[in-house]
């Protein structure tokens, strides 16, 4: 049959790191050695307690749906963790457990993003959130930020670029692709802009835990009535058990509930009663340890990249991601970064994933593998770059 496909189908570009992620999978079972800082996954393993909790949720026959919001038991464990980690009271009637961040982020979106409006984003930033913006047919309005801005959008550009049509702007501390942070200051003066134009305030949270040597401040310690998306994935290190959250004002809960009803019913039942183990002392003990070595990762990257030309003017403060400038060696690290991987066997992402300022100049590599990987990698790319 000859289909014709929607429109937004058709629009919705690939993700082109995980183009990148099924080429290098296909090399791995070819017999290659294949060094891989291309996806933003941990390569460690889930937590002991964690993956403990999930075997006792099984036997216990803990199987069946939960409500849309998730089991009570996790969304006051998440409302524990803000007091604990941030100091903040947060009601756990304001914390809905999603499936994943994307799940929260299409939600979030769902709630505030008519057709036809707009969300401002930083270029370069994570691609996902405008093809989520697609499918409910907005878009997300790119404006080009640099590090002399941190590759993060200020209280300037934002006053600048809103449109009659911006419905908000989505922020993300530390962001993907760039490990930058916004610290407390920097987050009231881009709240305050916000509020000038009667516009919603979203933060991605993601990263929040990875940060190296301070604590990411949350926006809810400036903003009680900003969106926040957080996740499993990154600093608990639950990627594959598709997990997360959203705080959401209170008058929003009863909206983002609805809808979560209607698109995934709950989230995974399993993960939410494994997640409640995140919290234990002795799993956030093991949670820290991996920090210090993500440091140490971020710290031998960088330094290695420096020495082979590639100018990296901030060091990223955050996440588990260099975005190297490699101009030097190329004017289109899209198809730079397809050939590194076929001839050096090394997977990276190329700055065209992440939007379209100065994209092809840009490199991203996840510190995401072992000191000995990383090594590695930076011997196969000298050998590439001498030639």
């Amino acid at each position: 049959m000859d289909y014709r496909w929607s429109g937004r189908a058709r629009e919705i570009e690939s993700f082109k790191v995980m183009d990148l992620l099924k080429r290098a999978k296909e090399l791995d079972a070819q017999g290659c050695d294949v060094v891989h800082m291309e996806a933003g996954e941990p390569d460690f393993s889930t937590a002991p307690l964690i993956k403990e909790a999930a075997h006792r949720a099984i036997d216990l026959g803990f199987t069946q749906y939960t409500p849309s919001a998730g089991i009570p038991e996790l969304r006051q464990a998440i409302s524990g963790f803000y007091k604990q980690r941030y100091g903040l009271d947060i009601a756990a009637n304001r914390i809905i457990v999603t499936s994943g961040a994307s799940g929260a982020l299409l939600l979030v979106f769902g709630l505030l993003a008519d057709p036809d409006t707009t969300f401002m984003m930083s270029d370069p930033g994570y691609p996902c959130n405008r093809q989520f913006l697609r499918m409910l047919e907005a878009r997300g309005q790119l404006v080009p930020t640099s590090a002399e801005q941190n590759f993060q959008l200020t209280p300037e550009l934002i006053r600048q670029e809103w449109k009659a049509n911006t419905a908000g702007v989505l922020l993300a501390s530390p962001a993907n692709p760039t490990g930058s942070v916004l610290h407390k200051g920097e987050l009231a003066a881009v709240a305050e802009a916000v509020r000038e134009k009667n516009g919603a305030l979203v933060v991605d949270e993601l990263y929040h835990g990875l940060t190296y040597g301070f604590d990411a401040p949350s926006v809810l310690e400036i903003d009680p009535e900003a969106f926040v998306i957080n996740s499993f994935s990154k600093y608990f290190g639950m990627t594959g058990w598709r997990l997360g959250w959203i705080v959401a004002p209170q008058t929003a809960v009863p909206e983002i509930e609805k809808m979560s009803q209607n698109l995934y019913i709950s989230p995974p039942t399993i993960s939410q009663y494994a997640a409640l183990a995140a919290f234990e002392p002795e799993t956030l003990a093991v949670l820290e340890e991996r920090r210090h070595q993500f440091e140490l990762r971020r710290n031998l990257l960088v330094d290695g990249l420096r020495q082979l030309g590639f100018k990296i003017p901030l060091m990223p403060e955050g996440a588990f991601y260099v975005y190297a400038d490699a101009s030097h060696l190329t004017d289109n690290t899209f198809e730079y970064c397809w050939r590194l991987l076929e001839e050096q066997h090394v997977a990276v992402t190329p700055g065209l994933d992440f939007g379209t300022y100065r994209a092809n100049q840009f490199i991203r590599f996840s510190y995401t593998t072992g000191l000995d990987r990383i090594e590695l990698a930076l011997q196969r790319l000298a050998r590439k770059i001498k030639g």
